[in-house]
């Protein structure tokens, strides 16, 4: 089976987690991630959303709105609300998995505190647009979150350099992978130092056994996705038997790991040093695999980029319209998104066909209970990203992108159609 996502890893993220320990491990991690994002400064943390907990903290925010996209990782509120302060959901902008920022200016009051840019599936934020917002309302701390777009960047501009400090993950479905592991970046020395100081006063030192069982959760993730390995363990995974390994959320808590306030260790950051090295290939593998999408589902179906079409690539799935991705400059694509009128059929279909086709965020948040159950049609577009999408394997690049068109098209096309 073709796994939705894989993780760029090697032998040698291998043998740096064997490495024995130095002191300095989770600083060499910073200085050389500070370094390819262009910032003087990486401050590492257990997770992103401890990360972005702290960083509100220091700037001072308590009982404050922090602007945020309804169609993002859930674990984003959660941060907002354990560091003491309230999201404001705003919808997606029309044609576009990003917030929209003419609503999110709307929704500036004087108890907004801060605006998280979400670059989703590395899409960039639309810079220009935040300018404005920055130059009008500079009393707003803007964060940049970049956990799905790793320097993106809008004409030709990094998304991750415009704002207070961005904000990162690198747990195995990133662009780039520490196992577990975030981290925030700045050029401001004071907020750098407040991190330092309030983590080093928080967070607990890693334990062994944090460095034990992030090097066990790595020896499992090199054979797991292994092809015919994989599909047992989807199927293991569809069963819901792996739900305490998969499940990061529960719709009805806002809650955090247990380990959360737990320093990022030094298995974490010797493989996050190697992996960072991977970078510019792992992106021009994730960019040529987004390309050959583009020219072939277009060219399959007859149509231009980012029409609706009124054909299933399925022959045996009654026709339903999808709607292909926007085509950016400057994205990285984490993932490669459609929309599709028929999900489940495309899922069922996928995995006959030995192809994992899924989804990253098959939720509106503020349709969760936790956090209001809003009805669907207060953020139309969320709900809909969050009813229609599904991702494309990237992590292959084109031979992966080639086979699995020809895996899951074989029924209705023939090959000449597929390959350029």
């Amino acid at each position: 089976m073709i796994p939705r996502l894989k993780p760029a890893l090697g032998y040698q993220e291998f043998l740096a987690a064997l490495q024995p320990p130095r002191q300095d491990d989770v600083a060499r991690f910073e200085s050389v991630f500070a370094e390819m994002m262009g910032h003087r400064h990486a401050i590492a943390f257990p997770y992103g959303r401890t990360g972005l907990m702290f960083l509100l903290q220091t700037r001072d925010l308590k009982n404050k709105e922090i602007i945020c996209p309804a169609y993002t990782c859930v674990v984003v509120p959660h941060a907002i609300v354990h560091s003491g302060n309230t999201p404001v959901f705003i919808d997606c902008k029309k044609n576009s998995f990003n917030m929209d920022l003419d609503m999110a200016e709307q929704a500036i009051t004087g108890k907004t505190g801060a605006l998280i840019a979400t670059s989703l599936f590395g899409y960039p934020v639309d810079l220009d647009r935040l300018d404005q917002i920055r130059q009008r309302h500079p009393q707003v701390h803007v964060i940049q979150d970049c956990a799905h777009s790793f320097a993106a960047e809008w004409k030709g501009r990094p998304v991750q350099r415009e704002g207070i400090a961005a904000l990162f993950g690198f747990n195995i479905s990133k662009i780039l992978t520490s196992i577990f592991g975030g981290m925030i970046t700045t050029d401001d020395e004071r907020l750098c130092q407040k991190l330092r100081s309030v983590s080093g006063q928080v967070l607990k030192p890693a334990s062994w056994r944090k460095d034990l069982r992030r090097l066990l959760y790595l020896v499992t993730v090199y054979p797991t996705f292994c092809q015919p390995i994989y599909s047992i363990i989807n199927h293991l995974e569809r069963s819901g038997r792996l739900n305490n390994f998969v499940q990061y959320y529960d719709e009805l808590k806002i809650d955090m790991p247990k380990d959360y306030l737990e320093s990022m260790c030094g298995v974490e950051a010797r493989v996050g040093t190697e992996n960072v090295k991977r970078y510019e290939d792992i992106i021009s593998t994730r960019r040529s695999a987004a390309k050959y999408y583009f020219e072939n589902l277009s060219r399959i179906i007859g149509h231009a980029n980012g029409s609706h079409h009124n054909v299933s690539p399925f022959s045996i799935i009654a026709p339903g319209s999808f709607l292909l991705p926007p085509q950016v400059d400057g994205a990285t694509y984490s993932h490669f998104v459609i929309q599709v009128s028929n999900r489940d059929q495309w899922l069922k279909k996928g995995i006959e066909k030995d192809v994992q086709l899924g989804w990253l965020i098959e939720y509106n948040i503020p349709e969760m209970i936790s956090y209001g159950d809003h009805k669907p049609e207060e953020f139309p577009i969320a709900a809909q990203y969050s009813r229609t999408s599904v991702n494309l394997p990237v992590w292959g690049g084109e031979r992966v992108a080639k086979r699995v068109l020809q895996d899951l098209c074989e029924d209705s096309f023939n090959e000449e159609n597929l390959i350029s």
